[in-house]
């Protein structure tokens, strides 16, 4: 890999600081919010913070980078199909959970459901995000979509989740900030109570994620390189030592060695053709 040692910075950084957004939002809310609880009180309410911000953000942002770990290029293409979907779709049963959280709390307080421009963008990704979780199933993991199709659907697949993580960081501070002006009032946010400035760090702390993620996903020499992908043959019979004349042996070598060009080039070919058919994630 180039860069390997910028890269692994910036994944242990990336890392360190979602992990620290989520121990963050804990904080808040038992420190600052009365805890958690399943009651249809504030303490419901409090599970949408956490969970959006351990599933949407973390956990989600893991997802997008999970093809470009270096350590997982040996692993199957399959296998590291089936773990992107895996962490997206616990991050989606998160949002889900987080997302009945707030109504049950809203519909038990008589607030009204749904008027905000946090809760409208907040639902249309969840929304896009299911779509586009349902959409990669059916066609990038299933066998039966045409590779014409995959080919086609592969950049707006890219594309689209990085724009859909972009717009949950984006929702998730202005869901934070809204929260903040809601609740403070003595004293309230414009003072900068301690509270108020503790959220403001976590805040800062999911933008710094947001652009780690967003850097390591869009460096184009970061990807999963093609020839991990395709099994390359190699000879595997040998002559005993010293059952072959020297002449022989070296025809057999140059043979191997005529051999292993001849696979290379093919697996060379192939995966071309498979980086044309979309086969090849880019994330």
């Amino acid at each position: 890999m180039e860069d390997y040692g910028r890269f692994l910075a910036l994944l242990v950084s990336a890392l360190l600081v979602g992990f620290m957004s989520v121990i963050f939002s804990l904080v808040w809310v038992f420190h600052y919010r009365e805890g958690l609880s399943w009651d249809g009180s504030l303490r419901e309410f409090n599970w949408h913070p956490v969970l959006i911000i351990t599933g949407f953000v973390f956990i989600q942002g893991i997802a997008i980078i999970v093809y470009r770990l270096p350590w997982t290029w040996k692993c199957s293409k399959l296998l590291m199909k089936f773990i992107h979907a895996g962490l997206n779709t616990i991050a989606m049963i998160l949002a889900i959970v987080s997302m009945v959280a707030v109504f049950e709390f809203h519909n038990a307080s008589n607030i009204p459901n749904m008027y905000s421009l946090h809760s409208w963008i907040g639902l249309a990704a969840v929304l896009f995000y299911s779509l586009q979780l349902l959409l990669g199933f059916a066609v990038f993991l299933l066998p039966f979509a045409p590779v014409n199709l995959r080919a086609a659907l592969m950049p707006i697949h890219v594309y689209s989740g990085l724009a859909i993580f972009a717009t949950v960081i984006a929702t998730a501070l202005m869901g934070i900030t809204e929260k903040l002006i809601f609740s403070l009032k003595n004293p309230a946010y414009s003072a900068s109570p301690p509270e108020a400035t503790f959220v403001n760090c976590l805040g800062l702390l999911l933008v710094i994620y947001g652009a780690l993620i967003l850097w390591m996903a869009s460096r184009p020499h970061w990807k999963r390189p093609p020839e991990e992908n395709v099994k390359i043959l190699r000879p595997t019979q040998g002559t005993p030592q010293g059952t072959v004349p020297e002449s022989t042996m070296a025809d057999s070598s140059n043979k191997d060695k005529s051999d292993l060009r001849i696979n290379s080039e093919a697996a060379r070919k192939q995966n071309i053709k498979l980086d044309e058919a979309g086969q090849r994630s880019t994330m």
